[in-house]
């Protein structure tokens, strides 16, 4: 997610730290690695296994999400992102704590969604035009839909998963959280990507209103997806995604049950 921020005349030097990725990213990464090769080797509890597994991978795709939003927007000419840490890829550097990490983490958990995470602040006086203003806002959906369409792939070519069932089952939910963040992330609404894609393109009046609704646009999102039809609506879709990337139902079923060790 992008917000949009005024701070005209701030200049601030940027150093090679601030592009240095920080302990905190490559400890999730570490987390993540330990959880695939320990629910690849079925050592210990599975469910275990799988929840340092999946916990860890989304966490780390939030921050990769995120970096992807302030890369561009520094090489669109806003060097602040650099100054506020963006560029470390370290999730605590958001504005919003909860947005950023604790809800998306809720929602993985209890409801199997790839909730659109952390914020990023981004002046966009300091941005070279609109196309660029626009693609700033996209990188981050279009991170999701690589890491999307990337763990779907090696289930074309794998013939047997019997041997390491544990593992491709949470390789595969991780799969589809990220179609369902591909999904969010470009819903057309205030404050949220799909939305800030749109917006450098409407007429200012539209924009002021665009501006009232943004800092409520996630919450609003997050108020529809409980609409029992509108659920069945976005999981239908999500559903019909990961068949056309030949993502075995089954699978992503088994990690999520799995992940939810206390069921």
């Amino acid at each position: 997610m992008v917000i949009g921020r005024s701070r005209r005349g701030l200049v601030i030097g940027v150093g090679r730290e601030a592009f240095r990725p920080s302990p905190v990213f490559l400890a999730l990464v570490a987390l993540c690695v330990t959880g695939a090769v320990m629910a690849w080797n079925d050592f210990g509890n599975p469910s275990v296994d799988v929840f340092l597994f999946v916990v860890a991978g989304w966490l780390v795709s939030l921050c990769l999400h995120e970096y992807a939003h302030a890369l561009l927007a520094y090489r669109a000419g806003d060097v602040t992102v650099a100054a506020r840490g963006y560029l470390t890829l370290n999730p605590f550097k958001y504005t919003h704590p909860l947005l950023s990490v604790v809800l998306p983490v809720v929602f993985l958990l209890m409801g199997g969604i790839g909730l659109p995470g952390g914020a990023v602040w981004v002046d966009r006086h300091n941005i070279r035009g609109r196309l660029a203003d626009s693609l700033i806002s996209a990188a981050g959906p279009a991170v999701n839909v690589v890491l999307a369409v990337g763990l779907c792939l090696p289930f074309a070519f794998v013939d047997n998963i019997a041997d390491h069932e544990t593992f491709w089952a949470g390789f595969a939910f991780l799969a589809f959280l990220q179609i369902t963040a591909s999904l969010l992330n470009l819903a057309p609404v205030p404050g949220v990507d799909g939305g800030n894609l749109v917006k450098p393109w409407l007429s200012p009046r539209w924009q002021r209103g665009f501006d009232v609704i943004a800092p409520w646009g996630m919450l609003l999102l997050i108020a529809v997806l409980f609409e029992p039809r509108v659920n069945n609506i976005f999981f239908s879709v999500v559903f019909a995604v990961s068949d056309l990337l030949g993502l075995p139902s089954s699978l992503y079923s088994r990690g999520f049950d799995l992940l939810q060790f206390w069921r």
